[in-house]
């Protein structure tokens, strides 16, 4: 049940991943919805609950409908640098609270520690909401589990063998809907202002052992071989920043040899352990099968 006598939460980036499991979470918790669409055909699949606005972080002027009247908003940066300044000032002077989804740019562990333009621009616009005074509470997601998805289903979808540059890097990847739930808690509940969360899963795993867990939950052996960086350079030419390419490929190779970082935050925050990359693997498991 909506509580229409509360302020509507707006939500940035609400058809990504994470902005949509956030709707999700934020919706059975009856808080009212907005989503923020830079095209409202992209916005179709929403839940019929959401009200939904058309606006663009690049044009700081077309969010003003959406935040007119709210009470929090989850910030996910999906535009180039330039307007951050100027959309963080429209967030201060409509609402009283922002969630932002950061990067785990300031741990102290080799694998976030490359040069990364991402955090460079998450860093300047954290600094940014805190000089405005607004309530904000920064998340910091680790490696996404999801992130398996884009990087070894296409092989295993046609029975290939998974190749994939340091295969020994361990990270500790977090369920994208434990990531969610933090932030539509710390949304719609006080309690958070000024809050610093890395969210992690509960497991340091070796690349190639996330292969073979996902292979468990298909029921299937899967083969994992060594890339080598210059390999996968190329396989990833054309589909993302060689700036990008460039980080992942030093951020693994830091990683060897290293147990990931894990932190308890999750459970801190939600009072349940956060989810195994095995249980995110079983209930993905037709994800790896059927098709992007």
């Amino acid at each position: 049940m909506i509580q229409r006598d509360m302020p509507p939460v707006l939500v940035t980036g609400a058809t990504g991943r994470i902005g949509r499991l956030v709707i999700d979470q934020l919706l059975a918790a009856g808080v009212p919805v907005r989503a923020l669409a830079h095209r409202p055909e992209t916005a179709a699949t929403l839940p019929a609950a959401v009200e939904v606005f058309t606006g663009d972080l690049t044009e700081p002027k077309s969010l003003d409908p959406a935040l007119r009247g709210a009470g929090a908003v989850l910030l996910v940066w999906t535009a180039p640098p330039q307007t951050a300044a100027a959309v963080v000032e429209r967030l201060a002077s409509h609402v009283r609270r922002v969630v932002f989804l950061s990067s785990p740019h300031q741990t102290p562990h080799p694998f976030f520690q490359q040069p990364n333009p991402m955090a460079v621009l998450h860093a300047d616009i954290e600094r940014l909401i805190a000089s405005t005074g607004l309530e904000s509470t920064i998340i910091r997601p680790g490696m996404l589990a999801s992130n398996s998805l884009a990087w070894w289903a296409p092989a295993i979808r046609t029975d290939e063998v998974v190749r994939w540059p340091y295969g020994a890097a361990e990270t500790a990847p977090v369920d994208d809907r434990d990531v969610a739930a933090v932030a539509a808690l710390t949304l719609h509940r006080d309690g958070y202002a000024g809050a610093d969360y890395v969210l992690t899963g509960p497991e340091s795993l070796t690349q190639a052992a996330q292969v073979e867990v996902i292979g468990n939950a298909l029921d299937r052996r899967l083969g994992f071989e060594e890339m080598t960086p210059d390999e996968f350079r190329t396989l990833t030419e054309g589909t993302a920043p060689s700036s990008v390419v460039d980080m992942l490929l030093a951020a693994w190779r830091a990683a060897v040899g290293q147990p990931a970082y894990l932190t308890t935050a999750v459970a801190d925050i939600l009072g349940t352990a956060p989810r195994t990359f095995r249980q995110w693997a079983t209930d993905h498991a037709t994800a790896f099968t059927e098709g992007p």
